[in-house]
């Protein structure tokens, strides 16, 4: 859209859109390069959570390097980095037993000593309070729900969302319109498949010459493990079952805190089977004794759900565009076999936050910022997206057992001599495009849930704290309310209502037949039906501010 007249604005020299690792850190950033040059830089983020760290999940072992980059005293400023990484293990699964991988056949980027386990939501909450002692202003429950765009075409700003608009559109007591947030430049650090970014690689085609994104669901739950059970430091990775070898993925479990335990799931995206539920393998690999053994006895106090960038190097868009950048997860900086992507989303921040207070220091504005594209290709984070490039494409075409062993030979020959006698592998079909038709496949039986250590979806996002103002519009949008019932359900035995970690999307059998419902209110905001809907059917936008989940310490 182009700026409205009958709107509020507000302008500053940079905004910032998510509260995440990223966006966080190029405001921090901005602001202790103005203060080193005694330069007044106005900077605000955006946040669609209720609070910053409301929607941030991930494992997470943390690699410190970005942060000591930006704080060198960390430690002392007390950063919720806590537990070291004492040990270090990786298994191969079978239905009943496991195999240990030796450490020294890992190469050493695959290390986690020197690493932090932590909750990325509390060093996110921890980086807004910095950030706001150095004036940044920090917004949450505003989600940028527009793009702004000026006469030449250049992002100029974004549109906060409406508050009080009614599920028919109408305007209810309470309604607020959005405002403008403009900028001389606009930081876009939405996380994976963010709603503006998609638009944004469109608009520009930000993708021309680059292989199609990757993702999975990563799924987590977060147990406080009884008395005796837990290992401070203690860093556990399995691949295998329950997955098929051609289904990639695994678990993990990162002991940490006062008996807490980190246990995740990913699944990766390109899966086939269009009657695989990640949250029912999730369910199933903790029924392994690998990981049966340490929950019996604990409980269960969170759960959630969230897209994952993994087509690393090779699907790394154009990062620059007129009037703004993208940083962090949105543009897929995620190391997928070290499982991390921290690091490299902070350091992504700090460089395009850089080359804005650059280019504004130099009286520009609007323009394209290629320093930031130029430093990033110097960095760090190039680097290490680089010596993985192959890692998921010899995953996606040679299945589990062999990225274990061609995987591994592909990292240690980068590692050693700096180049893949593979050269840089295409990843192929884009993850919507990979299911079989449902008569090709056989329906998998899960097992019922346990209530102890096994759990269903509703119970699960009970714990997720989730809540969405149900007389709003419903922000899963399909483009043709036709396909699910027409064309997906007949092919593809509609399969939203198992890929879905919340329950949102499901087949009702009424007396004039199926039709299709989505439970908006159950929404994690984890985007898995925008990238896995084999129609391109369903575009999640952004609902009313502050909705969704509400992690207290993912």
């Amino acid at each position: 859209m182009t700026q409205s007249a009958d709107r509020e604005s507000m302008k500053y020299d940079v905004v910032v859109v998510g509260g995440g690792p990223a966006g966080l850190s190029a405001a921090i950033r901005l602001k202790r390069l103005a203060a080193e040059h005694k330069r007044e830089t106005t900077v605000c983020v955006l946040e669609k959570g209720s609070e910053i760290g409301a929607h941030i999940l991930s494992g997470a072992v943390i690699d410190p390097v970005s942060l000591a980059e930006l704080f060198p005293d960390w430690q002392t400023r007390k950063a919720p980095l806590e537990t070291q990484v004492s040990a270090d293990r990786f298994y191969y699964l079978g239905p009943s037993a496991s195999v240990l991988i030796p450490n020294f056949v890992m190469p050493p980027l695959m290390r986690n000593h020197g690493k932090y386990i932590a909750s990325l939501g509390d060093v996110c909450r921890w980086l807004a309070r910095e950030a706001e002692a150095l004036g940044v202003e920090i917004y949450p429950g505003f989600p940028a729900a527009e793009i702004v765009y000026g006469d030449k075409g250049e992002v100029t700003g974004v549109l906060t969302g409406d508050m009080g608009v009614a599920r028919d559109g109408h305007h209810k007591d309470s309604y607020a319109p959005g405002m403008e947030l403009l900028g001389k430049f606009t930081l876009f650090a939405e996380g994976a498949r963010g709603s503006l970014t998609k638009q944004l690689l469109a608009r520009y085609d930000l993708c021309a010459g680059r292989e199609p994104q990757k993702f999975g669901i990563g799924l987590k739950e977060l147990w406080e493990l009884a008395p005796g059970k837990h290992r401070a430091g203690l860093v556990v990775h399995t691949m295998g079952w329950p997955l098929d070898d051609r289904t990639g993925g695994g678990s993990f479990l990162y002991h940490f805190g006062a008996n807490l335990c980190s246990v995740g799931f990913v699944v990766h995206l390109n899966y086939s089977n269009p009657y695989l539920s990640p949250f029912d393998e999730f369910q199933r690999a903790k029924t392994h004794p690998r990981i049966r053994n340490f929950l019996e006895g604990g409980k269960r106090i969170s759960y959630g759900s969230r897209a994952i960038t993994e087509g690393g190097f090779q699907s790394v868009p154009r990062l620059a565009f007129p009037g703004g950048a993208l940083i962090g997860c949105g543009a897929g900086f995620v190391n997928l076999p070290r499982i991390k992507g921290t690091h490299n989303a902070m350091k992504t921040g700090m460089l395009a936050a850089e080359a804005a207070f650059e280019a504004i220091g130099n009286g520009r504005e609007g323009d394209t910022l290629d320093a930031y594209e130029a430093s990033y290709r110097e960095s760090h984070v190039y680097r290490d997206l680089k010596r993985v490039r192959n890692v998921k494409p010899i995953w996606s075409r040679f299945g589990t057992r062999m990225a274990l062993s061609l995987g591994g030979f592909d990292m240690w020959t980068n590692q050693l001599f700096g180049f893949s006698v593979l050269g840089t592998l295409g990843h192929g079909k884009p993850d919507h495009a990979t299911l079989k038709r449902a008569a090709e496949c056989s329906p998998i039986v899960y097992p019922k849930p346990d209530g102890r250590i096994t759990f269903d979806k509703l119970s699960s996002v009970f714990l997720s704290n989730t809540n969405h103002e149900e007389d709003q519009p419903v922000h899963l949008v399909l483009k043709d309310p036709s396909i699910p019932i027409r064309a997906n359900l007949p092919e593809y035995d509609e399969p939203a209502q198992r890929y879905c970690p919340a329950g949102v999307y499901e087949i009702v059998n009424d007396a004039g037949g199926p039709r299709f419902q989505i439970n908006a209110q159950n929404c994690v905001h984890c985007k898995t039906c925008d990238i896995k809907d084999p129609s391109q059917n369903i575009t999640w936008v952004t609902p009313e501010g502050g909705g969704g989940p509400n992690y207290p310490n993912m």
